[in-house]
C-alpha cells in the first residue's frame, strides 16, 4: 500500500497534531544528523514546540558555537551590503558604458590585489548592468531591422505581382496583335 499525499495545512485534531509533530521532529533530527555525517558540515536544529519545550540538535559539541558563527556571518553580510550600497553612489555610477569599460581595463592592468573588494563587486554589477542594456539595445535594433525587412519584402512582392500582371497583359496584347496582323484565310471544310 502506497503513501497518500498529505495536504500541508494545520492539523485540527490535537492528538493527531502531537503525533505528527513527534514523528516529523524525529525525522528532521535524523536528516540533520545524516547531513552532518555525509557532508561533514556543522548542522544545528532548534525546535520550540507550541507548549514551549525546546528540542535541539547540534552536529558539533556546542550549539552556541554554531549560533555565534551564524551571527558573525549575518553581521558580515550586512556590512558588505552596506558598503556596496555606499559604493553604488561612487564614481562609477555616472560613467557611460565605454568609460566604465576603459576604467575597468585600466584598473585590471594595475595590480588587482590593490583594488578593494567592494570596488570590484561594484564594477562587476555595473558591467552586468551595461551588458544587459547593450543586449537589450541590440535586440531592439535587430527587431526594428527585421520589421523593416518584412515591410520591404511586402513591397517587393506587390511590385512582383504588378510586374507579372503587366507581363501577362503584354503577352496577351502581343498575341492579339499577331493574330490581327495575319491575313484572314478562308477555311473550307469538306465533308464526305
Amino acid at each position: 500500500m502506497g503513501r497518500r499525499k498529505v495536504e500541508i495545512k494545520r492539523i485540527q485534531d490535537k492528538n493527531c497534531r502531537q503525533v505528527a509533530f513527534c514523528k516529523r521532529r524525529k525525522g528532521l533530527m535524523k536528516k540533520a544528523k545524516e547531513l552532518s555525517i555525509l557532508c561533514d558540515v556543522a548542522v544545528a536544529v532548534v525546535i520550540i514546540s507550541n507548549r514551549g519545550r525546546l528540542h535541539e540538535f547540534s552536529s558539533t559539541d556546542s550549539l552556541t558555537g554554531i549560533l555565534q558563527r551564524y551571527e558573525s556571518h549575518v553581521e558580515a553580510e550586512k556590512e558588505i551590503s552596506a558598503e556596496i550600497q555606499d559604493a553604488e553612489h561612487s564614481k562609477y555610477s555616472s560613467m557611460t558604458t565605454g568609460e566604465l569599460l576603459q576604467e575597468t581595463e585600466r584598473q585590471l592592468e594595475e595590480n588587482v590585489d590593490s583594488i578593494p573588494v567592494t570596488d570590484l563587486i561594484h564594477l562587476e554589477n555595473e558591467l552586468q548592468t551595461a551588458l544587459v542594456q547593450i543586449t537589450s539595445r541590440k535586440t531592439h535594433l535587430m527587431l526594428e531591422r527585421i520589421k523593416g525587412l518584412h515591410e520591404k519584402e511586402k513591397l517587393l512582392l506587390e511590385e512582383k505581382k504588378q510586374l507579372e500582371n503587366n507581363m501577362a497583359r503584354m503577352k496577351k496584347n502581343r498575341k492579339v496583335n499577331e493574330t490581327s496582323d495575319l491575313p484572314q484565310q478562308r477555311v473550307t471544310l469538306n465533308f464526305f
